[in-house]
């Protein structure tokens, strides 16, 4: 229980991280994304302004068709742009003056987009080249306004988008580095924080094994007083024979739970203490179970319940016969008790490669699935099951867990609700 509410907290501590981890990454990674973009558009945008002064309308022509012609005005020798605050050549960028028509007149740097001119306006990406496209319009004083034609500036982004897949490998380096050393500061502070848990535990469980062991004592004699007593029922007056009843069962029900308190304090010591050494011998395990379904056999018959045994194979385990005996009849006997007339009980074995697995399977009222996790709590009863069965302490699969445990095995269920419930059984087999 320690060890998976242990590991319950350690992941809960580690999804909280990845998951500040992953959304601060994915804000700032963005944030700088939009950050330099941004700064990429001011830059052609700049860019396209200036270059739209290299524009300008030759003088008219009167025998000429078209009276303005756009040229490209340059005032260097070196057949670059006059522009001496950008160099087109270094930062990856091109430059493209069109007409009034979209005809390509001229162009500048290394960078020029491939796609078809268009009067787009917008800020357009296409195969990590970033492009823009503005009017050019001529203004004088006979006329207003009119188009003289487009400039269309381009840059790579091959360099940003570089530095940006260098930033992400960089946050995933990182946030590697932070979940392991998240990992190892989780699963720290989890070990002291179930400390306090597990030795209140332990102290508990030693609790209960010291109370068991005392009341031992003063139960027998209770108990052995009382069956003196009704050995001699012509010394009792009529008016005490109940009371002396009650408290012969009452005894007997103490006895019980002292015995299976005492049970579950040894196999939590012995599964707490992994280097034990345990003595155990081979078992043939389809000849217990056989015995045990010979055994529940006649209750079977007074409840007309039909209780069938599937073994045919052999099968030879290392355990404890007395322990195993109780494990296989808590899940007997529950089977029973919780199958009504007319149904079915299955106990049934599978060898496995190293495994066995046995099944005890019944047509009883089934178990809800939110108590699933919880049946194998001590002391746990669901409120179906309270009105189904009396006098029940709600140890009887507790006291099966902790055995199949103890012998290195487990125990495992699936169940719905007035259908029925299978119990499964892992146990190492015998080497």
């Amino acid at each position: 229980m320690l060890q998976t509410l242990g590991r319950r907290i350690l992941f809960s501590y580690l999804g909280v991280m990845v998951t500040i981890w992953g959304t601060s990454t994915t804000v700032v990674y963005h944030f700088l994304s939009y950050n330099l973009y941004q700064k990429l558009d001011s830059e052609i945008i700049n860019l396209a302004n200036a270059a739209s002064h290299n524009l300008i309308a030759a003088p008219v022509d009167k025998k000429a068709v078209n009276t303005r012609i756009p040229r490209i005005l340059d005032n260097d020798d070196d057949g670059d742009l006059d522009i001496p605050w950008q160099d087109l050549r270094e930062n990856h960028q091109g430059v493209e003056w069109f007409d009034a028509n979209g005809q390509l007149l001229a162009k500048a740097g290394t960078t020029i987009s491939q796609i078809p001119f268009t009067a787009n306006f917008d800020i357009t990406q296409h195969n990590k080249i970033r492009s823009i496209t503005i009017p050019v319009y001529l203004h004088s004083l006979s006329i207003s306004k009119k188009l003289q034609g487009y400039v269309r500036v381009s840059e790579s982004t091959e360099e940003l988008e570089e530095e940006l897949d260098r930033l992400l490998w960089g946050f995933e380096l990182g946030g590697l580095i932070v979940i392991i050393l998240s990992g190892l500061g989780g699963w720290w502070l989890t070990r002291q924080s179930l400390r306090p848990i597990e030795q209140s535990i332990q102290q508990l469980k030693q609790f209960t094994a010291d109370a068991s062991h005392e009341l031992r004592s003063p139960l027998t004699i209770i108990k052995t007083s009382v069956e003196v007593i009704m050995n001699y029922p012509d010394r009792i007056h009529p008016a005490n024979l109940n009371k002396l009843e009650a408290i012969s069962s009452a005894s007997n029900q103490m006895t019980q739970l002292v015995e299976d308190l005492l049970l579950l304090a040894r196999t939590d010591a012995v599964t707490s203490n992994q280097n034990q050494l345990i003595t155990w011998i081979s078992i043939p395990l389809d000849e217990l179970l056989e015995d045990l379904v010979d055994f529940w056999e006649q209750e079977a018959v007074s409840q007309e319940i039909i209780l069938k045994s599937e073994i045919s194979t052999e099968v030879f385990i290392k355990g404890e016969a007395i322990q195993l005996k109780r494990l296989f009849s808590n899940l007997l006997q529950n089977a029973l008790h919780y199958t009504p007339k007319g149904g079915t009980v299955i106990v049934s074995l599978i060898k496995l490669e190293r495994l066995v697995a046995i099944n005890v399977q019944d047509t009883g009222i089934g178990i809800a699935p939110e108590h699933i996790p919880l049946i194998f709590n001590r002391f746990w009863r669901a409120d179906q099951a309270r009105s189904q069965r009396e006098g029940g302490l709600g140890l009887g699969l507790a006291i099966a867990d902790a055995i199949a445990r103890t012998h290195g095995g487990d125990i495992t269920v699936t169940s719905e609700v007035d259908v029925g419930s299978c119990f499964q059984v892992h146990l190492p087999l015998a080497s």
